[in-house]
């Protein structure tokens, strides 16, 4: 009988294992306290799940929230302990982390790790909300479950590796993980425990970026499977459930069948020293966080020069591959989502608007001189660019003029990454003009619910937030 082959048998990296990558991550995530959280991972933990709300809540009235919503409303129970916050209304966990985890990515408003190219807060903070409402955890146990996926699921999706990212949406994957062992933080896990899950998790994760050639819905169905399907998997462990001990890097593992470039020494990359949740960044653009550099750099250009879009003949974007094979596919957007995966919709808005939030992607498709930036906006790639990616994401365009001048402008940290940051001023406007854009919260609530968001980690016990 011929010999198991995979993706990772060629790979040097992977001859490195030690098989005990997945023991230590699941021991590091089991026993993490508050109070092992320096300060500044506490502070950067409640921004980003300010941050977070915000995008979840701008899911409401979008067609395929709602859609998830009816599903959950059809398959789940019709009251329980945990929140969808679109709905405004109350279910059992698994359908909460569901709707909520398709909700806060449908907007394109989400965070982003540049080096695992990895979503964290959009299949974390669901799974952890809804365990803590349905335990009556406290806040202090809210924030540290969450660290813990943050964690784990950038750690993992660093050491699935760019090859991983060509096909596999990192979000869906990684993210199945991560979502559970924020959920098995909280349900008190052990680590032999926490080690099930993350086996049952990782059986389980799925993502593929075929999606975007279609203009499918399926981005959202990632995230929403993966926080649910995450949770579950905690669930089930706690019961006795037992999952594989090596899912990550072992021979018929997600390595295996997932990447060429897997480096298991990531796994473990110092834990307990390293927060990598505060390496996160915060979109600013309504848009895939691959056109943030490009968009950027041509805000520079034009504030520089004082370019009007009349002005510009072309530009050239240049890009890491990473950006050549999620945006490449979509050549003439048919809706407003797949236009936030288009380099040309995203410059063209820029350069005719300044800004590409949402209310220009809602008008795009009958906004002329935006739309006439697809035919004058390309990608090339580029060496420099493309090997500081993915751990630095520089931006970099060139725009000719109609008077024949060839300008170019560079951005080394585009506006949210951890040198270029948001303030936390920044962040609450933010997550209000995405509040406001989903009409679910009155104007007279949103203060204090903005309240109970930035107090989450003093909060007795996470209650409903609405």
């Amino acid at each position: 009988m011929a010999g198991h082959l995979s993706m990772s048998d060629g790979n040097p990296l992977m001859r490195n294992a030690t098989g005990r990558e997945s023991a230590e991550l699941a021991g590091f995530a089991s026993g993490l306290r508050f109070d092992d959280l320096p300060a500044p991972v506490v502070t950067r933990a409640v921004e980003l799940f300010v941050d977070w709300a915000g995008s979840a809540l701008s899911g409401r009235g979008q067609r395929p929230i709602a859609i998830l919503e009816g599903f959950a409303a059809a398959m789940g129970p019709a009251d329980g302990r945990a929140e969808i916050l679109t709905a405004r209304r109350m279910t059992s966990p698994l359908f909460a982390a569901l709707v909520n985890a398709g909700a806060s990515h449908v907007s394109e408003q989400d965070d982003v790790h540049n080096g695992s190219v990895f979503h964290p807060a959009a299949v974390v903070f669901p799974a952890a909300l809804a365990t803590a409402q349905d335990v009556g955890a406290s806040g202090r146990d809210f924030i540290a479950a969450s660290v813990a996926g943050y964690e784990a699921g950038i750690r993992i999706g660093e050491f699935l590796g760019r090859s991983h990212y060509r096909v596999f949406h990192t979000t869906g994957t990684a993210g199945t993980i991560a979502a559970a062992v924020a959920t098995g933080r909280l349900l008190g896990l052990g680590p032999e425990t926490m080690l099930d899950a993350i086996g049952s998790a990782g059986t389980q994760a799925a993502g593929l970026w075929e999606f975007l050639r279609d203009a499918a819905d399926s981005k959202q169905l990632h995230t929403a499977k993966a926080a649910a399907d995450g949770l579950t998997a905690a669930y089930l462990a706690r019961d006795g459930f037992t999952g594989a001990k090596r899912i990550l890097e072992g021979a018929q593992g997600m390595a295996a069948g997932m990447s060429s470039d897997a480096d298991p020494a990531r796994l473990a990359d110092r834990l307990g020293s390293r927060w990598a949740l505060t390496e996160t960044s915060f979109k600013f653009h309504a848009s895939c966080r691959h056109t943030h550099p490009a968009a950027d750099a041509l805000l520079k250009v034009i504030a520089e020069h004082g370019l009007k879009p009349g002005e510009i003949t072309s530009v050239t974007a240049h890009v890491h591959q990473g950006a050549l094979d999620v945006l490449g596919p979509v050549t003439d957007p048919a809706t407003v989502h797949q236009a936030k995966f288009s380099m040309p919709a995203t410059l063209g808005l820029i350069a005719v608007h300044g800004r590409a939030g949402m209310a220009e992607y809602d008008a795009f498709f009958g906004d002329d001189a935006a739309r006439g930036f697809n035919t004058r906006v390309v990608m090339r790639l580029d060496p420099e660019v493309d090997a500081a990616y993915p751990a630095r994401w520089i931006g970099k365009v060139t725009v000719e003029t109609t008077d024949g001048r060839s300008l170019d402008a560079r951005v080394d940290e585009p506006k949210g990454d951890p040198g270029n940051t948001l303030s936390q001023d920044e962040i609450d406007a933010k997550a209000r003009r995405l509040i406001g854009y989903g009409g679910g919260v009155g104007a007279g609530e949103v203060d204090a619910l903005m309240a109970r968001l930035w107090g989450i980690a003093g909060a007795e016990q996470v209650g409903r937030l609405l």
